[in-house]
């Protein structure tokens, strides 16, 4: 998966890719597009396409009767339409090109029938490329463990655009949701959503020399396998928190999970470790404490839905009251897609562990010192 942004170079890459995939003799391949005009015009023909980046010697032949790309070496690209998704129904293929699948009206459908297609060889390989949108599909394919996901915003090819061209549209759209879509390549909020893109960018800031207190928050996965563990460690320095890491893992196993949070405490000198304790009740406390944390570990329990959760914490962003020490974009991109109706597919582990923190350090009442006479 190349998330990027406009410009950034996603076609180049997509094509390079199915290049290399074509030099290897007899493949079945397939381009599928939002349309056959997109395939055509962008994916083959464009200045990025196919053709284009050949060598002279390997460069295809388009066979326009048959929609079809055929290379020197044997190799066959198919083309399709996101259009029709049942066309994808029957062929088999050992690698498959799929671009800007963000503006596929039924993304889906595509690309389960896709996929069922993508059986021929020994290892058959997926390649998305598209401007991310906040749609399910795509946040249910960034959620696959097999997933290797690129970001490329576009400033990472302004050496090949007009120039000009950034400099002018960050003028129009600077600071926008649209900037960080459609430039910076990065999913961002949509209606309904409770964090804002102009929130988090006020939220950069440098972690203070001192803080009153560190802690880590964890939300354990459900399954003993395969899920995230969300984990951010954060602290508090007045009024103010300052999320400090994400440093979320994924695949672990129970003991493996709780010997990180374990090491993360220990690293990061924290004072608690606040652990969701919906799935497992007092099975993570056990977890935690065999895997040698030696903090205090504290148990929470989530009475309420995640936006109810959520919205407290949105509102210290809004009143500039969370300091986020250094990019995080994984969790920013959870965080934004809070209170979506679409949203579907992994459950936001870093978003939890993050509410669970700043929720610790800044909402919850603190015991003040007091002076009793005798």
């Amino acid at each position: 998966m190349l998330l990027g942004g406009r410009g950034s170079g996603k076609t180049f890459a997509g094509a390079r890719w199915l290049t290399s995939m074509a030099e290897q003799k007899n493949l079945r391949l397939a381009l599928v597009g939002p349309t056959l005009h997109d395939v055509r015009e962008v994916m083959v023909d464009g200045p990025s396409g196919l053709k284009a980046v050949a060598r002279p010697e390997w460069r295809p032949r388009w066979e326009a009767g048959r929609r079809r790309l055929v290379f020197p070496g044997g190799a066959v690209a198919y083309a399709f339409s996101a259009e029709d998704p049942d066309s994808l129904r029957g062929p088999q293929f050992h690698a498959a090109w799929a671009d800007e699948m963000c503006a596929w009206r039924r993304p889906d459908e595509v690309l389960t029938n896709l996929r069922m297609g993508l059986r021929l060889g020994a290892l058959p390989q997926l390649a998305v490329t598209t401007t991310p949108r906040s749609i399910a599909a795509l946040r249910r394919l960034l959620a696959e463990p097999a997933l290797v996901r690129t970001d490329g915003p576009t400033a990472a090819n302004a050496g090949n655009l007009a120039p000009g061209f950034l400099s002018h549209l960050r003028s129009i759209y600077g600071g926008t949701r649209l900037e960080a879509q459609e430039l910076e390549g990065r999913i961002v909020e949509s209606d309904g959503a409770l964090f804002r893109i102009a929130d988090l960018r006020r939220a950069r800031g440098a972690r203070p020399p001192r803080l009153d207190r560190v802690i880590v928050a964890v939300d354990p996965p459900i399954t003993a396998h395969g899920d995230a563990c969300g984990v951010v460690v954060a602290g508090r320095r007045e009024r103010v928190g300052f999320v400090l890491a994400d440093a979320t893992v994924r695949g672990r196993s129970p003991a493996g999970w709780a010997a990180h949070v374990a090491a993360v405490a220990a690293q990061e000198d924290a004072r608690l470790v606040v652990a969701e304790a919906n799935q497992g009740g007092e099975m993570v406390r056990t977890l935690l404490a065999q895997a040698g944390c030696t903090v205090p570990i504290r148990l929470v329990h989530a009475g309420r839905a995640k936006r109810a959760r959520a919205e407290p914490v949105a509102a210290l962003y809004e009143q500039g009251r969370v300091v986020h020490c250094g990019d995080f974009p994984a969790l920013e991109e959870e965080m934004l897609a809070l209170g979506e109706g679409d949203r579907g597919g992994a459950s936001p582990d870093r978003a939890d562990a993050l509410v669970w923190a700043l929720t610790t350090l800044l909402l919850q009442p603190r015991a003040t010192p007091g002076v009793r006479r005798l």
